[in-house]
């Protein structure tokens, strides 16, 4: 056993050149979903279904969930089992094939969608959020199938669509219609987030409510202000008000989760009017809350509605919020539940390092398979530049992670 891991971490350790051309053409198949102005995610699950199928899986399928909106009306999930010696349970890894849009340009130094190389690092959209812990768990089954011909595990691979909008047309759509494929006793392992050291395993997650508000005024020319209502200064005057007032009210702290407290950050803003001599009619903006167990999106929203209304008074305009996405949080995994004692073992042996189970401000696909009752374990050494410009990765951190999963793929 020994000598055949070292011969895999030895492969996994000499594969830079590899890593580079599969996160180079990861990232120049683009995967934005239709909210983020994209077609969908055909194209990366197809090249990722031929790669697996080069591998020879025992199971390989992808499932369509319908969506209308995208080529071909549909959204693709891929799902790769390969059989272990051991094949009782099941470690998945789920990864996704979405990623986000690349936001301002002029913020990059390269198109975002064609990578840059240095030294240890790879630059692009996608790299880390999610292509990361694709081509680390790709090298860690390519090599253990080389040299052991299966896992000791039975091992498989979920490339999901639709993380990054909500994951209806993704994991959901897997659980509410091929529940079959998961076991209460599987390990499933989510490598979307982490920490730059490797030692988070993410078991808990905060509620996420984000919120469309629409400010309706009256338009009219801008010098003439008394004539109209002047949405752009009532949303100024909301997000001011939310802002001081909802960290107030919803103060609690919570040490398990990183950051410690609820969150609440206005975010995207629509286009309003054109010219600069028009006063705005009607404005549009969004926030994004991650909300502690211990408060109920419910009475967030109250809340908000309640400071909606005293600036809809004084404003003399119209405030409608709705939501666009609420997810209560879910039962964490428990800290000693096999997949979290499973990855610290790995991880130990891997690298040296102590693991501790904690929970995060952001949300995960993870959170949809502990809905539906079964424990996950968020996992991955990154360096946390997901939806930022210029995001990057690190080919050691890649290595690594390969390797903490060649562990567990072959551990008995």
């Amino acid at each position: 056993m020994a000598n055949r891991m070292e011969k895999i971490f030895d492969q996994i350790d000499n594969s830079r050149d590899e890593i580079i051309d599969l996160q180079s053409k990861l990232t120049s198949r683009v995967a934005l979903g239709p909210e983020n102005g994209g077609t969908g995610e055909h194209d990366k699950v197809e090249f990722v279904r031929d790669l697996m199928n080069n591998l020879h899986p025992d199971f390989i399928k992808v499932y369509d969930a319908p969506d209308n909106r995208a080529k071909g009306g549909t959204r693709p999930n891929l799902v790769v089992k390969w059989n272990g010696t051991d094949d009782t349970s099941t470690v998945w890894v789920l990864c996704h094939a979405d990623v986000v849009p690349p936001g301002d340009l002029s913020l990059w130094k390269s198109d975002p969608y064609t990578i840059i190389v240095e030294g240890d690092r790879i630059t692009g959209r996608g790299v880390e959020d999610n292509q990361h812990g694709l081509v680390s768990f790709y090298l860690a089954i390519r090599y253990i199938l080389e040299n052991k011909n299966r896992p000791s595990r039975s091992t498989g691979l979920v490339f999901v669509a639709d993380e990054e909008t909500g994951s209806k047309y993704g994991l959901d759509f897997l659980l509410n219609h091929h529940r079959e494929l998961f076991s209460k006793d599987d390990l499933i392992i989510v490598p979307d987030a982490g920490n730059e050291d490797g030692t988070m395993i993410e078991i808990a997650e905060k509620s996420m409510l984000w919120l469309k508000f629409t400010v309706t005024g009256q338009q009219c020319h801008a010098s003439t202000p008394e004539k109209g209502k002047n949405s752009l200064l009532a949303m100024a005057r909301l997000i001011v008000t939310l802002s001081e007032n909802l960290k107030k009210k919803f103060a609690c702290h919570d040490d398990i989760f990183s950051p410690p407290v609820s969150t609440f950050e206005p975010t995207k803003v629509e286009s309003n009017v054109h010219n600069v001599n028009t006063i705005p009619g009607r404005d549009v903006f969004y926030m994004d809350c991650r909300i502690l167990p211990s408060y109920t999106t419910d009475e967030v929203l109250r809340f908000i509605k309640e400071i909606s209304q005293e600036i809809e008074n004084r404003s003399e305009v119209r405030i409608d919020v709705n939501p666009v996405q609420r997810l209560e949080a879910p039962n964490p995994t428990p800290a000693d539940a096999p997949v979290v004692r499973m990855l610290a073992m790995a991880i130990k042996a891997v690298t040296g390092k102590d693991a501790s189970p904690m929970g995060i401000g952001g949300g995960t696909v993870a959170a949809c398979f502990r809905q539906a009752g079964l424990p996950a374990a968020v996992w991955s050494t990154v360096s946390d530049t997901a939806h930022q410009p210029n995001e990057f990765c690190l080919i050691s951190n890649i290595i690594s992670d390969a390797k903490v999963f060649a562990y567990i793929f072959t551990s008995e």
